[in-house]
């Protein structure tokens, strides 16, 4: 398998988020001959707004970085909770600065859903958002690496990891799938 990059992003801005802590694990156990990084700008986004993006309009430094780590990826593997009944709006805000440079376009994306028991609705809500919000950037969704991956709290430990070899086997096997999906330039 050719050297594949993938960027993983995490819906939630919370220190001790599942979310993230699943996407850790997913780095930490990243097969061989795939590079996963963490994308770690989100809290540093400005609220979009669609004359800040306009041609010739000077681009804001976060957004500039979070393009540019969505660029240089060959696929993109998210996480991210349900609030209140949807995606969460720092990370809706992340997916609006997409839509101005195509940079998901015909990009391959996955996601793992660390939705648990807490979780009345298991983020279905959440999910079937950011399935619409892809769909209308065009991104290549990879079904096969889109999974309910469950996390507990319990499950991270003070490393910020999950050592549950179910979840870790989850999260290798999600890397996997989308380091083989097409890539956006072939």
């Amino acid at each position: 398998m050719p050297h594949s990059r993938v960027l993983l992003v995490s819906g939630s801005l919370r220190a001790g988020s599942t979310n993230t802590a699943l996407l850790r694990t997913a780095q930490a156990v990243c097969p061989d001959g795939i590079e996963a990084t963490l994308f770690d700008g989100m809290a540093q986004l400005p609220h979009f707004n669609p004359d800040d993006d306009a041609e010739g309009a000077p681009v804001h430094l976060a957004v500039a970085t979070m393009r540019e780590a969505i660029a240089s990826a060959d696929a993109v593997l998210v996480s991210t909770p349900e609030y209140a009944g949807a995606l969460p709006g720092a990370f809706k805000n992340l997916l609006e600065w997409t839509v101005g440079d195509g940079g998901l376009y015909r990009k391959p994306v996955g996601w793992l859903n660390a939705a648990g028991p807490a979780s009345p609705t298991g983020a279905a809500d959440a999910y079937a958002s950011l399935r619409k919000v892809l769909g209308y950037v065009n991104a290549a969704v990879v079904e096969e690496a889109c999974m309910d991956v469950p996390v507990q709290r319990s499950q991270v430990g003070a490393d910020g990891l999950i050592a549950d070899a179910e979840v870790r086997a989850l999260a290798s096997k999600a890397l996997t799938l989308l380091a083989r999906a097409p890539r956006a330039d072939g």
